[in-house]
């Protein structure tokens, strides 16, 4: 190496990927460990090289497309779109009065409504989002938290009135509220009430719901706000340990909802890190299951998760350069055997996606399963010694910080001292004064910088009419609904969260009666009050 390096000196002093490890000029044998020389099988635990045997071979990932702006019809008219061109599954985005509990009439939802997703505030509205849809045909994806249950329940009775069981309707709802104190900040309740209606969801789907997901553990939102790989892994799995933790304690059986848990992680341009990053989560994950959690259902140990194509990664300079991110991300999450995707449209760091370009992010995933040969074999990069010695040491780091996280007493208490937020933070710090001084490289931005015009189909979404068809269709809601069946059902519902019953048949009984998500939210409000971050006083 010596004289070769006096020739052609390195181009920078140290090389590090992404998350700041530092990477070694080549690996062979020495660079493992002796207990990793052998591998073992995809489908095998701990599920390194996968969660099943063949992998794509068999079935490939379910290729979901994020949707959801302006009204019901609106994106109703976007999912027949994708549903035409390809997409095996739906995914749906609720703008922020929606996913915080507020009718679209509020006035704290003025110049948010429709905005970042749709709005939905009644029955009518979920049924005009599904309408032509085969529900018990189509598996659905709804990003939603703090009023998960009640999106979940309007769900089901959209599905039951066009003939579904509830035990063949097929989906996730995220449902994760404590990476939402931690990075992404649309909660309403304090930590402990939030908990309770998790763990009712879990209660209610393990007994009604056989096939859907009632939580998908998110560590996309937790990369997004600019934490690392091994971070990602560990702050997704201290919540899910929360998670576990708070159903035992209510007295339910782990094997009846351990198998349905699902996992959402983001997946960044550094193709060998991410890699290593699904397998090294794989691996814990099935620790965690089998000895941690004393599962009897040792299937529940394959981690199932669904991975999106990051959006802090793309810039509003040179948005095309952004298909190449996104194909490359795509990549990454199909080496690393993910069982769903959503591919991010060029055009996203701008606008909501236009019909163009999220028919383009499709298209990506189509090429990778199709022409790629990605999909033909499991773990094809398997037994490289640099993935595999990625996948070790982000193993190690994550189990560092489980343990950083466990000694503070979990999830809850590592929100309230503000411990995730100041790892994050300084993580994100650290990153951009790379960006700032020109060492990491973000092309278009830091390095090759030019004058260029934004692409001329961005979508724009007139939130002051909307707002006002929105409210109108809600008034007339409010109008033809029986006023005294709603408040007898609000005031059942109350009853119950004051109590131990299950909250969802109270939800679902509601919803059915006419109560609007904000009512229902308003419900909950009144018992449990609204949670401030303590962190939010900081300097």
């Amino acid at each position: 190496m010596k004289p070769h390096l006096e020739k052609h000196p390195e181009r920078k002093p140290e090389f590090q990927t992404t998350s700041g490890h530092s990477i070694e000029p080549c690996y062979a044998a020495e660079s493992v460990s002796d207990e990793d020389s052998v591998l073992g099988y995809p489908g095998e635990p701990p599920y390194t090289r996968g969660i099943y045997p063949n992998m794509y071979r068999g079935r490939l990932w379910t290729m979901r497309q994020y949707a959801g702006f302006g009204t019901a019809s609106e994106t109703n008219a976007r999912f027949k779109f994708l549903l035409d061109r390809g997409q095996t599954g739906l995914s749906t985005a609720f703008d922020l009065p929606t996913q915080m509990g507020m009718d679209s009439d509020d006035p704290r939802a003025a110049g948010e409504v429709g905005r970042v997703g749709v709005a939905i505030d009644t029955l009518d509205d979920m049924r005009r989002l599904l309408t032509g849809i085969p529900l018990s045909d189509v598996s659905t994806s709804m990003t939603i938290n703090a009023t998960a249950n009640t999106l979940l329940a309007l769900y089901t009775l959209v599905g039951e009135e066009q003939g579904a069981k509830l035990g063949a309707l097929r989906g996730t709802i995220q449902n994760d509220i404590l990476k939402e104190y931690i990075a992404r900040g649309t909660y309403i309740y304090p930590p402990e009430f939030s908990l309770r209606l998790i763990v009712d969801s879990f209660a209610w789907c393990a007994q009604e719901m056989g096939r859907w997901n009632p939580i998908s553990i998110s560590g996309y939102h937790i990369r997004e706000a600019g934490a690392n790989a091994a971070q990602e892994i560990a702050f997704t799995f201290a919540n899910a340990i929360c998670y576990v933790e708070a159903a035992r304690q209510a007295g339910i059986d782990v094997d009846t909802f351990i198998g349905r848990l699902s996992f959402f992680f983001g997946v960044h341009n550094n193709l060998f890190e991410e890699v290593a990053k699904f397998r090294a989560a794989r691996r814990i994950w099935a620790d965690l299951v089998r000895n941690r959690f004393g599962a009897t259902d040792l299937s529940a140990a394959r981690l199932r998760f669904h991975t999106q194509t990051d959006g802090a990664t793309l810039t509003a300079q040179q948005p095309l350069n952004n298909v190449v991110r996104v194909a490359l991300q795509a990549l990454a999450a199909v080496l690393g055997g993910t069982q769903s995707l959503h591919t991010n449209s060029y055009d996203e760091a701008l606008a909501l996606p236009s019909e163009r370009s999220a028919a383009l992010a499709l298209r990506t995933q189509q090429i990778l399963a199709h022409e790629s040969g990605v999909a033909d074999t499991a773990d094809p990069l398997g037994g490289s010694f640099y993935v595999e010695r990625l996948t070790d040491d982000l193993e190690e780091r994550a189990r560092t910080y489980l343990n950083q996280i466990e000694d503070i007493g979990g999830s809850v208490a590592a929100i309230e001292t503000g411990f995730f937020h100041s790892e994050i933070e300084r993580e994100a710090y650290q990153y951009q004064q790379r960006v700032e001084i020109g060492e990491e490289v973000v092309v278009g931005v830091n390095h090759w910088a030019e004058t260029d015009e934004a692409p001329s189909d961005i979508r724009t979404v007139d939130t002051e009419d909307l707002a006002k068809r929105q409210a109108h269709r809600l008034g007339e809601w409010r109008a033809n609904r029986n006023s005294t069946h709603v408040e007898h059902a609000l005031d059942a519902l109350t009853v119950m969260a004051n109590g131990e019953e299950n909250v969802m048949p109270g939800i679902r009984a509601a919803c059915t009666a006419g109560a609007t998500v904000g009512e229902i939210a308003d419900v909950f409000r009144d018992i449990a009050g609204t949670y401030r971050d303590p962190a939010a006083g900081r300097p």
